[in-house]
């Protein structure tokens, strides 16, 4: 790959200083929640395939494997695990791209170049990643989302706080190194998702990542489906709790700890995004990351 972009263009759209939004399966996606508050932006914007980072050189296909699969007319079709990158104009004052694809196994130093090169040539304004961890939260109150960057101007603008964190990272921090040392700006947003409910997508933090991902954005969307289904989860959780004594009772603590814990001021703008300290907030993140 030595001097050879794994980046391919299939279309090179002209868009006005784009947010490019990435996410990723596998470590970083707690729930599925990042990777489907990118994909809701994108299918909400009729967003467009524009480009493709190849897998060959950044997976264990032993590890993760490609999909087969059977079209109508009989014929089967693979499917690579391929990053892919949609586009799209919005309402905003910046246009959008948004970043999907698993954590890569091998190469991030190249991976990561490749997707700075697309940030690039797209001359996008932030770079803004999403990630979920898993954490001591109650399912039923509001969903935490934390927000980071390293530039001072966008910690204020956008009500982020710098992170102290120090130790194993994942694909999301060696991109924000990357964008770092190539002075492109960049941003990173994490919601938190129960621990009790590792296995399932949760809608609930989708949703509380597509709302400050939005504010960011400048967008306003309507979010009518991921608040159904938000609903829909906190009942069917509510239902399988109350059927466990010493789940409810665990359950019953971190809604006391969560309800202890000091709410802060938000701006008018983004009084939904959180009750919690976002210092702290960061702490878990940090929590998590190292995997204590």
């Amino acid at each position: 790959m030595d001097g050879v972009s794994a980046l391919r263009w299939h279309r090179r759209p002209k868009l006005r200083r784009p947010v490019l939004v990435a996410a990723f399966e596998g470590w970083n996606d707690a729930g599925d929640a990042a990777s489907s508050a990118a994909r809701w932006l994108a299918d909400r914007h009729d967003a467009e395939h524009v480009a493709t980072i190849e897998a060959e050189d950044f997976f264990d296909f032993t590890t993760t494997r490609p999909m087969v699969s059977t079209g109508p007319d009989g014929t089967r079709h693979l499917t690579w695990p391929d990053t892919e990158l949609w586009a799209a104009p919005t309402a905003a004052g910046s246009d959008l791209v948004v970043l999907v694809g698993h954590e890569p196994h091998l190469r991030w130093r190249t991976y990561c170049a490749a997707v700075l090169e697309a940030a690039e040539a797209l001359d996008a304004s932030l770079v803004l990643t999403l990630g979920a961890l898993l954490s001591d939260v109650p399912h039923s109150r509001p969903t935490a989302v934390s927000g980071t960057a390293d530039d001072p101007e966008l910690i204020e603008r956008l009500h982020l706080v710098r992170s102290g964190y120090e130790g194993p990272t994942g694909i999301v921090g060696v991109l924000h190194a990357t964008c770092s040392q190539a002075g492109r700006p960049s941003a990173s947003l994490w919601a938190s998702v129960p621990t009790y409910v590792s296995g399932a997508p949760s809608p609930k933090a989708t949703l509380a990542l597509v709302e400050r991902a939005m504010a960011v954005l400048g967008l306003s969307l309507p979010t009518t489906d991921l608040e159904i289904a938000s609903a829909a989860y906190e009942r069917q959780i509510d239902e399988l709790v109350a059927d466990d004594d010493d789940t409810a009772a665990y359950v019953h603590g971190l809604e006391e700890a969560a309800d202890d814990q000091p709410s802060t001021e938000a701006d008018d703008d983004l009084d939904a995004l959180a009750d919690s300290d976002p210092a702290e907030l960061v702490e878990e993140v940090e929590r998590f990351l190292r995997g204590d």
